[in-house]
């Protein structure tokens, strides 16, 4: 009987160890694993465009709260997609799918991986100041072609806001000119002719902080040129399984209009770009940590 219970007293004590070697081995992969996410470098490429610049450094700096290494390029919509596409980059935040960016959703898309939507209402088309109070409609504007100097005043070519400038300009047969320009260089001339009262037409859309701004309306597009979209979130294919807290993070986050506009303020108004987004991250950090998984 003695020897019994010292024979079960020692396997018990076996059973225990080899339990224990496990929860340990089991713990320290977990951390392991944790460890070589938060590791790893982060890449998120984003447009030089203002509501892009707004989420794509705010999620920088709630990322690199939570411990990694995020890098930011801005770069032009089509080489975003591709590199994406590819696996030379991770992230993109400001996709405005279905419409705008259909042509490189059709070229790329099966080689990406829509994460969630960073804004979920997204509009554009031909935007005029409400004192421009003769024009309703994107139809009759050949009528104040002179009022207007036959100019459309757009960003880059590549935004799909410019291709479908171009197809309204040949659907409603207007006899205007889109001049290419940038997002920055846009507002400039909007913000001239509004200091001027002074008939003015810009490519725009929400969200953007002109709308904060300036009083400004759409022409009617009976057309339906310009389409309703959002802002999506994009990853590389594989992206979730290397970063699947962050991949979590992306899947979650979302502005809602007043955020979106109050964040790209601050941006606007900050001549640091990062401090500013760092500092309204700050002031809400319990919204925007709430997109990333609880431990």
């Amino acid at each position: 009987m003695k020897n019994l219970n010292t024979t079960l007293t020692k396997t018990l004590a076996i059973i225990f160890s080899i339990s224990l070697l496990t929860m340990t081995a089991c713990q320290n992969a977990g951390q392991k694993k944790e460890k070589k996410e938060q590791d790893k470098e982060l890449s998120v490429l984003y447009p030089n465009w203002a509501e892009g610049i707004a989420f794509t450094h705010l999620a920088k700096v709630a990322l690199e709260d939570k411990g990694y290494d995020v890098n930011i390029t801005p770069l032009e919509p089509g080489p975003i997609y591709a590199s994406l596409a590819k696996g030379d980059a991770d992230l993109f935040f400001d996709a405005w799918l279905p419409h705008t960016h259909k042509d490189y959703w059709e070229k790329y898309g099966d080689q990406l991986v829509k994460l969630g939507e960073s804004f979920s209402n997204g509009t554009t088309g031909l935007v005029v100041p409400t004192y421009v109070d003769f024009v309703e409609s994107i139809e009759n504007l050949n009528e104040y072609k002179d009022r207007f100097d036959g100019k459309i005043i757009g960003i880059g070519s590549g935004a799909g806001i410019h291709a479908n400038t171009e197809k309204a300009i040949k659907e409603y047969n207007l006899d205007y000119k889109q001049v290419t320009s940038s997002g920055p260089a846009m507002v400039a001339s909007l913000k001239k002719a509004v200091n001027e009262k002074e008939p003015i037409i810009i490519t725009g859309w929400k969200p953007h902080h002109k709308w904060g701004k300036y009083d400004l309306k759409y022409l009617e597009d009976p057309k339906d040129i310009y389409p309703k979209d959002v802002c999506a979130i994009l990853s590389r294919k594989g992206f979730k399984d290397d970063f699947p807290k962050a991949a979590k993070f992306a899947e979650n986050f979302n502005l809602n209009e007043n955020q979106l506009y109050d964040l790209m303020a601050d941006i606007k108004d900050s001549n640091d770009t990062q401090s500013a987004a760092l500092a309204w991250y700050k002031d809400h950090k319990k919204t925007i940590d709430g997109f990333y998984p609880s431990e």
